[in-house]
């Protein structure tokens, strides 16, 4: 079996989410749940961010990802979750790191 496909505990997104939480900072976590055409990022893929805008993981590259992590510090403040669309025409789709066109999904949460 290759376990190089599975991620260790030093880059596992919801190894560091904990290992945040239990230092006493404000977490939230983003989560792909939908994709449609060319997506970066699979279903599943995780991004952890606190409330001062560091973050490790990815939900798909380029401004999305900023994007996600603005809205993500809003989420720790108000304690309420969201659900986020991103889409582009294909004519700027790799500017802001969804190629082809694709489409995304992605559920912020506060944790704890």
């Amino acid at each position: 079996m290759d376990n190089s496909i599975y991620l260790d505990e030093a880059r596992d997104p919801l190894i560091i989410a904990e290992g945040w939480m239990k230092d006493g900072k404000d977490v939230a976590i983003a989560t792909v749940v939908e994709t449609w055409g060319s997506a970066p990022r699979p279903v599943g893929s995780h991004l952890v961010i606190d409330a001062e805008g560091n973050f490790h993981g990815s939900v798909s590259g380029g401004c999305v990802e900023g994007a996600v992590v603005s809205e993500a510090i809003d989420v720790i403040d108000s304690g309420k979750a969201r659900m986020l669309e991103f889409g582009v025409a294909d004519e700027t789709a790799w500017q802001v790191g969804l190629s082809c066109g694709g489409r995304i999904k992605v559920y912020v949460e506060r944790l704890g």
